[in-house]
């Protein structure tokens, strides 16, 4: 009975935000910047509660991750969205071809209706507004799907959002939805889903049996490259970073290391120091350190240590191992293509580290895998650099660093292949969240009529002569 309740309730919230789009299915510039701006300041105000609850969810979050990561995040996002808006939704002007010159042809950038923005456990409330302010941009209604692991923070975000937008323009469904899938199944105009690959396969087929255009966010397995030109101690400290942020449970952390074959042991012993020097050697004591989710997350990254132990790995502890889901970071190395943690995306704050000898070996294990979301490229040498850009396929790419390609709001974030398709963030998100209708207009005095049959006359046999030439009398019909 509470089942059913919760699915009619999550329906009655559709038909009413389809209706009302219908209703009323283009704002203007001043309504959409009012929505951002109410938006931004809910976000400050409720910074500490959103921490708070956040923290309540993993057991134990950093607030400093919570309020850099998931809040600055946002506000970034809607400032650069602020910023631009105005000029992304000005009418694009193109030329006609030169059969109709002295036309008119524009593109408008058109309201898709409403949208599903399906949100992840790991950092729901970055994930969630920002798919929010995409699509708040672009003139749509909002449904937010959030995770059912995240309950005191979902609690938070709908009091946030309930006190400036009602269910008709933006409303959000937790974790009382038995079967998450009912929400995907729903005819949205868009959907934007963030997690594992194996969900956005199930997400994706739910859409197409309402021809729903996707925007899918699935994370993969990143490769961190230290090239041997690039010093090892401040590779490992940029790795370490990426590792330890959230508990490595981001879907742009650094996977695993690929590092020169010789320097292996040099760059483990770095990779633990570094990890000490940010969390200490009892990270579970560190505020800092965020906990793994939940035991079901923990049990699973135990899982993949005991896989790749029982098959030869060789695994080095980067601190105290404690009661608790505040997980040191764990090298792991000998590590072979049959043990686990190479199949799956890890998630959380293990790093195999993998040994090279040349370049093209690098470019070749790359590519031998699914396309990751991320690429990590250390070095300082141009010429590889550029190699590997332009030999390897990612979503993004961050040089000498990790992740913070994601964090720039004037570029777009997306994957491609295995880690996903389409983009938010800038103004391709703006696009990718609008329909982009063709508009054609003739002068009145412009003889269209001319191309109208019977066929034959002289303008039309002129027209194919100069876009067609000749044909080829040596090919056969």
């Amino acid at each position: 009975m509470i089942q059913e309740m919760a699915v009619q309730r999550v329906a009655r919230v559709f038909n009413t935000q389809r209706e009302a789009f219908r209703a009323q299915p283009h704002s203007s510039l001043a309504e959409r910047q009012a929505n951002l701006i109410a938006l931004r300041t809910q976000l400050r105000r409720y910074q500490d509660a959103i921490v708070a609850a956040m923290s309540a969810d993993f057991g134990h979050r950093s607030a400093v991750d919570t309020k850099f990561l998931d809040l600055m995040g946002c506000i970034l996002h809607i400032n650069h969205t602020l910023k631009h808006l105005g000029s992304w939704m000005k009418p694009s002007r193109r030329p006609t071809e030169l059969l109709f010159k002295g036309n008119q042809l524009w593109v408008e950038y058109q309201a898709k209706g409403v949208v599903g923005v399906i949100s992840a456990w790991n950092f729901p409330v970055y994930i969630a507004i920002a798919g929010l302010v995409s699509a708040l941009a672009a003139g749509n209604r909002v449904m937010l799907k959030m995770s059912e692991f995240n309950p005191h923070t979902n609690e938070v975000l709908k009091r946030l959002l309930a006190e400036v937008f009602d269910d008709s323009q933006v409303a959000l469904v937790g974790g009382e939805l038995e079967d998450p899938g009912f929400f995907s199944s729903l005819p949205f105009d868009h959907i934007i889903f963030t997690g594992s690959p194996g969900v956005g396969r199930l997400v994706m087929r739910a859409a197409a049996a309402n021809l729903t255009p996707v925007t899918l966010e699935l994370g993969g397995k990143s490769p961190a490259v230290v090239l041997a030109d690039y010093n090892l101690s401040d590779a490992a400290r940029r790795i370490v970073h990426g590792k330890g942020t959230n508990g490595g449970q981001i879907c742009i952390a650094p996977d695993y290391a690929l590092v020169p074959q010789d320097d292996i042991e040099r760059f483990v012993g770095e990779v633990r120091g570094q990890f000490q020097a940010l969390y200490g050697e009892r990270p579970a004591a560190n505020d800092d350190y965020s906990s793994i989710i939940d035991d079901r997350q923990f049990q699973r990254l135990q899982g993949l240590l005991e896989d790749a132990r029982a098959k030869g790995a060789r695994i080095i502890v980067c601190g105290e191992v404690a009661p608790g889901r505040r997980m040191p970071l764990h090298i792991l190395t000998g590590v072979t293509p049959e043990m686990r943690v190479m199949q799956e995306e890890i998630f959380g704050p293990l790093l195999p580290v993998l040994g090279y000898d040349s370049l093209t070996g690098v470019v070749a294990h790359i590519n031998s895998g699914q396309r990751p979301l991320a690429l990590y490229i250390f070095s300082t040498d141009a010429t590889s650099i550029d190699r590997l850009l332009k030999r390897t396929h990612s979503g993004g790419v961050t040089i000498n660093d990790w992740g913070w390609h994601a964090f720039n709001h004037g570029a777009p974030f997306g994957g491609t292949g295995n880690s996903g398709m389409g983009n938010y963030h800038a103004e391709e998100g703006f696009r990718e969240l609008s329909h982009a209708r063709t508009v054609f207009k003739r002068r009145t005095w412009f003889p269209t009529h001319l191309f109208h049959p019977p066929f034959g006359g002289r303008l039309q046999s002129l027209a194919l002569a100069f876009y067609l030439g000749k044909p080829d009398a040596d090919v056969k019909s």
